[in-house]
């Protein structure tokens, strides 16, 4: 049953997808999606090859599926140097172990969509890519006409950080995709443009005021000079030798 009826009083669970969530997942997969997947995926997903996932249930159902899917999100890691997106942060070529989490599916049967379930779900992802020491970022793709997944994600503090041109072909047209992104642990996007000239202008401000600061030791330092010259020639007497003053002068300069 993908489009069941809401219990009176809903309780939303989540818990991991499991071997016996095969045929539900993939029959909400067919109904919600306009792209089809291989068998092989949905065998992954349950069995948790190389895909994490979790489940959305209403345990409140009075029809005997209080246990049956009425939401889930699958995701995968990946390695950060071999993704599309690792121009997107300030990714350490060095660093050949930082990942990044993928979101692969979302959905939510058309009964369920009013309860938050989607959030709660990506917030489940989040929660577990924060869990990973080196992980950067969760990223997701979205076709260019879900305006109301493209409002959660912007509501979840998502970035946008790139229009996909053709990204996705379906029944023969192509369509464009949004490319979103949430960092974690520390992941942040490379300096903008704006951010490099205001550091660039703010080395030369310090420079500036370095080679300022010198100078005005450095006149100082001659006035000070030339103070004690002229004390030197008013110690010795009134009809001096050139030789001595010449010794008494240089000998302050060198100071």
């Amino acid at each position: 049953m993908v489009n069941p009826n809401v219990s009176s009083q809903p309780k939303i669970c989540y818990r991991p997808i499991r071997p016996s969530d095969l045929d539900i997942l993939e029959h909400i997969h067919g109904r919600l999606f306009p792209i089809r997947y291989e068998s092989t995926f949905f065998h992954d997903v349950v069995n948790g090859r190389d895909i994490v996932s979790w489940g959305a249930v209403d345990s409140n159902r009075s029809d005997g599926r209080s246990d049956e899917l009425i939401g889930f999100v699958t995701a995968r890691i990946v390695l950060a140097k071999e993704s599309e997106i690792v121009d997107m942060f300030g990714y350490d070529s060095a660093r050949s172990d930082q990942t990044l989490v993928y979101v692969l599916t979302l959905g939510v049967v058309e009964a369920y969509r009013s309860f938050g379930i989607a959030s709660s779900l990506i917030r489940e992802v989040i929660k577990y890519a924060s869990s990973i020491p080196t992980c950067r970022a969760v990223y997701l793709h979205v076709i260019s006409y879900n305006n109301p997944a493209i409002n959660l994600y912007k509501k979840m503090s998502f970035k946008c950080v790139r229009r996909l041109q053709g990204f996705y072909l379906i029944n023969g047209q192509h369509y464009d995709s949004f490319l979103f992104l949430y960092y974690v642990n520390g992941g942040r996007s490379p300096c903008s443009p704006l951010e490099i000239l205001t550091a660039i202008v703010s080395f030369m401000r310090s420079g500036f005021k370095s080679v300022a600061a010198r100078l005005c030791r450095s006149g100082s330092r001659k006035i000070s000079r030339r103070a004690k010259c002229k004390e030197s020639h008013s110690l010795v007497s009134a009809t001096p030798n050139k030789r001595n003053v010449a010794v008494e002068c240089s000998g302050y300069e060198c100071v």
